[in-house]
């Protein structure tokens, strides 16, 4: 090998991209607010809620998430990945940053949620920059989060809450329970809690 080759993820954070706390989700929505970016706001709360990954994300169309011109509660995609459909609930506030998008935008029932160049969507490295603009904002290492920390942040904050891991498989739409596991690092996380309330 020649010594001049340098590994690919030298100095970098590799590994699972961290989920968002509550506080971080919060600073972020508020920035957006704020500062008047109606898509991007519609995108990070639809990306939190949804709990879906970029590729899917991004190739969402108004129809997708709506009855008629009404943004749906909820809705159900099919996953490139796995071919198999997943449900998500949309919140109050997701479900009224997609109306004023797709108002703004003025976006048909067959429009790209997120156009991109062209008739094309956004494409997920598109997606991707954006994500890194969201964290960074807030004062987060863009190495530390990605598009999966979107993806994840939802999932960890029900896991928290109910340690229901059968119903994160389902809302993550894993086929088994080792990859929910696994995705989550929750054995790891579960670890160090007994190990901080444990007095040596």
């Amino acid at each position: 090998m020649p010594s001049h080759f340098t590994p690919w993820n030298k100095g970098k954070l590799v590994g699972p991209k961290a989920p968002l706390k509550l506080s971080e989700i919060w600073s972020i929505r508020v920035r957006l607010q704020l500062t008047g970016r109606v898509r991007d706001l519609a995108m990070f709360n639809l990306a939190i809620d949804s709990k879906l990954r970029g590729c899917d994300l991004v190739s969402l169309r108004l129809r997708d998430v709506s009855h008629g011109l009404t943004i749906a509660t909820r809705a159900t995609v099919l996953q490139r990945k796995t071919g198999r459909p997943v449900q998500f609930e949309m919140t109050e506030l997701t479900r009224s940053a997609l109306a004023e998008w797709s108002h703004q935008a003025q976006l048909g029932l067959a429009s790209y949620l997120f156009p991109g160049q062209g008739d094309g969507h956004l494409s997920t490295r598109q997606y991707a920059r954006i994500v890194a603009t969201w964290v960074t904002a807030i004062g987060l290492d863009r190495h530390s989060y990605g598009t999966h920390s979107m993806r994840r942040t939802k999932a960890s904050l029900i896991y928290r809450r109910t340690k229901n891991l059968r119903a994160v498989q389902i809302l993550l739409g894993h086929t088994k329970l080792e990859s929910t596991v696994r995705y989550l690092g929750i054995e790891v996380e579960d670890a160090l809690e007994m190990a901080e309330q444990t007095e040596a």
